[in-house]
């Protein structure tokens, strides 16, 4: 099992300690790659929009950004950490996802997200866990991930985090309101880089990338 782990902060706070004891349960079982922000991670999104439009590998920051999605990618389950900063994510995270904007669905969603399983881990001394989860949740569901743990420390699920999650009905309307988008787009502008990429795929047509 492969677990990939992405630090809103270098800071060992509560929130860190909160995903030490998560993680206990597979030190012995899993591969687990952690990233810190801002260290691996370390410009904010401009929102040149160039990943969108000419590819991720056009991104001013590629060389940081690639090796986090290749991490995401081959994991088996995505863990997310954050204590909230104002009531919200930290502003290291809030850049890191903007930089994944062109896995969107809307965009070139990869078909590796959609049957995988994420947990955000959030804490502090005051108010703030839920809305700061509310700001990851948000972008890991419209990447396809359909099974989102959140944990504050009440209590520790019992979920197999090493089962394929279902793509559940959200996420299947979802997809097919943009494949709609796309379809339109591909048709108007056969080269434009997204539609492309659907039609590549053929999630155009009857195929799906969570399979049957």
């Amino acid at each position: 099992m492969k677990i990939t782990v992405i630090n809103g902060t270098e800071k060992h706070g509560v929130t860190y300690r909160l995903k030490e004891i998560f993680l206990e349960r597979f030190r012995k079982k899993a591969e687990i790659t952690e990233f810190y922000l801002p260290k691996d991670c370390p410009s904010f999104c401009s929102g040149c929009v160039s990943c969108t439009l000419k590819g991720e590998h056009t991104c001013k920051d590629s060389e940081y950004i690639q090796k986090i999605a290749a991490s995401l990618l081959e994991s088996d389950l995505i863990v997310m950490t954050s204590p909230a900063y104002v009531m919200h994510t930290t502003g290291s995270m809030k850049a890191l996802l903007d930089h994944f904007a062109y896995l969107w669905m809307p965009h070139r969603p990869a078909p590796e997200m959609f049957t995988k399983r994420a947990v955000i881990i959030s804490q502090c001394l005051g108010a703030g866990a839920k809305s700061t989860a509310k700001d990851i949740k948000h972008s890991l569901s419209w990447w396809g991930i359909s099974k989102i743990t959140v944990f504050t420390g009440r209590k520790l699920s019992s979920i197999n985090y090493e089962k394929p999650s279902r793509v559940n009905a959200i996420t299947r309307i979802k997809f097919l309101f943009c494949r709609m988008m796309q379809k339109s787009l591909h048709k108007n502008d056969p080269q434009y880089l997204d539609g492309k990429y659907w039609a590549e795929r053929g999630w155009l047509g009857n195929i799906r990338p969570w399979g049957a």
